[in-house]
């Protein structure tokens, strides 16, 4: 009689483990993202407002004292939206100032780049709809690039190593209605675009970026890189004439200028001896003085079926028979450059380059 209810009691145990394991099972496949979040928690602050950037309505961008704005004279294009760029220096330090490269920042320094559509970009300043916040936090054993996603309701951002895609629509200058499936990188595609020496590094604030007037509001307009100085944001500021790289769309500048300008902030960062795009031996940063290596006469070493089977990176005078419209005009995933960031033809930047190569001589 004792052996059968021992039985009995073993098998009821045996029956109550093997419930509780597949009821916690089962809670764990039901709720996937109790693992994304612990993750994400392990690489960042779960909502960009636990970073306390910005004060009042977070979705009016409106940064603390210790959060400054900035821009760049040459924006990367990424399928016509705004950025309001932002960055953070621990209090008390700099950055350094460099001739040629981004901006020495120091450790602690985070990077703040936001990307918006006005709902008429007739009318910018007006009612928008912000799709995702990337950071670039500058740690002790480099830079860490995270995307934060903003919900539907636009009182914060999220976490989202993954990605994501948000479908936006825009009145453009023409009074149009454009719309798109945007696309939000995911923790790998910013690295990519991002390496230099196999390192993550920031791709904008740099000095020939910088120089150029930002309106302050109530302190009025002042050049970027003296207004750093002045404010003890920057270090080691030279005096005399200052690198500059043009804002293209500014038509008042050289061609070539606005051409070259438009190449480096666009593939530049990648396209560089430095970047993941440096066995393709062609070189458009802007300080390239060798005609051959940003692509004139050029032959392409990989280029494969993005060749479109023409011969030359760059003919002269015939955009038609270069490589490097052809790609630039393609919205194919496996022939378009760049590859990341854009879904759209970016038409003004195309027909600057064209022009600049249909007026080589």
């Amino acid at each position: 009689m004792k052996n059968a209810l021992y039985i009995i009691i073993g098998i009821f145990f045996l029956l109550s483990c093997s419930t509780k394991e597949r009821q916690k099972q089962e809670t764990q496949q039901s709720s996937p993202s109790s693992f994304s979040f612990t993750s994400n928690r392990e690489l960042g602050k779960e909502k960009l407002s636990d970073y306390n950037f910005f004060k009042g309505d977070l979705a009016d961008l409106s940064p603390h004292e210790n959060v400054h704005p900035y821009q760049l004279n040459s924006a990367l294009f990424s399928d016509y939206a705004h950025k309001a760029r932002f960055f953070q220096i621990p209090k008390g330090e700099s950055a350094e100032y460099h001739p040629t490269e981004v901006m020495e920042f120091p450790v602690g320094s985070i990077l703040i780049k936001n990307f918006y559509y006005p709902n008429d970009f007739s009318k910018p300043d007006g009612n928008k709809r912000i799709l995702e916040t990337r950071l670039l936090i500058h740690e002790e054993k480099g830079w860490k690039a995270l995307p934060y996603v903003w919900n539907d309701e636009q009182t914060d951002a999220f976490l989202e190593v993954a990605g994501a895609t948000k479908s936006v629509s825009w009145r453009d200058n023409d009074g149009n209605t454009q719309k798109i499936n945007y696309s939000i990188p995911n923790m790998n595609q910013c690295r990519s675009c991002h390496l230099k020496d196999g390192k993550i590094m920031p791709i904008g604030p740099s000095a020939r970026q910088l120089n150029g007037d930002f309106d302050y509001t109530e302190k009025g307009q002042m050049n970027q890189l003296k207004y750093w100085h002045a404010h003890g944001l920057l270090s080691n500021l030279p005096t005399g004439k200052l690198p500059k790289l043009v804002n293209y769309e500014n038509e008042s500048d050289p061609l070539a200028d606005r051409a070259r300008a438009y190449l480096e902030i666009n593939c530049g960062h990648c396209h560089r001896p430095e970047g993941p795009a440096k066995n393709s031996a062609l070189h458009l940063m802007a300080s390239v003085d060798n005609p051959a290596a940003w692509g004139v006469g050029k032959t392409p070493i990989a280029a494969g079926k993005g060749s479109g089977g023409l011969k030359y990176d760059i003919v002269k005078g015939n955009a038609d028979q270069s490589i490097l419209t052809y790609r630039m005009e393609s919205s194919d995933p496996g022939t378009m450059m760049p590859e990341l960031g854009r879904k759209m033809v970016h038409k003004e930047g195309l027909a600057l380059v064209r022009q600049w190569i249909n007026e080589m001589e």
